[in-house]
């Protein structure tokens, strides 16, 4: 339980406004929208990566109409945990369903996360 606080303790602010929101995963807003139950948080992301990496198989395999809700629901998702980079590129192909770099750049961002996620939960 100790490594779970310590993996989940709110980040050093002095530096900047919003240090946090550099990071895969804003642990700021996590702790905000979970009122900084540190359980619920580990629970929380463990089914947003699910919940990514399924988006991202049917991504993989949609037609423009299912890329864009596909991409519509990643972005709620992530915007709702703090993985802003994924919800800003999820939000950019749900306007854009058929753009190939884009694609790519959310497989990215959503790998980052999720190894985030697993370095949290170490």
């Amino acid at each position: 339980m100790a490594a779970l606080n310590i993996a989940f303790d709110a980040p050093d602010n002095s530096r900047s406004a919003r240090p946090s929101h550099s990071r895969p995963i804003d642990l700021v807003h996590l702790a905000a929208q979970t009122a900084g139950d540190k359980n619920l948080e580990a629970d929380v992301l463990q089914l947003f990566a699910k919940q990514a990496r399924t988006s991202l198989q049917e991504l993989a395999s949609a037609d423009p109409k299912g890329v864009k809700a596909a991409a519509h629901r990643l972005r709620g998702a992530a915007s709702a945990v703090g993985a802003f980079t994924v919800a800003k590129l999820a939000g950019e192909l749900e306007e854009n369903a058929g753009d190939a770099a884009t694609t790519a750049a959310l497989a990215a961002a959503v790998l980052e996360a999720e190894n985030f996620i697993l370095k949290l939960s170490r």
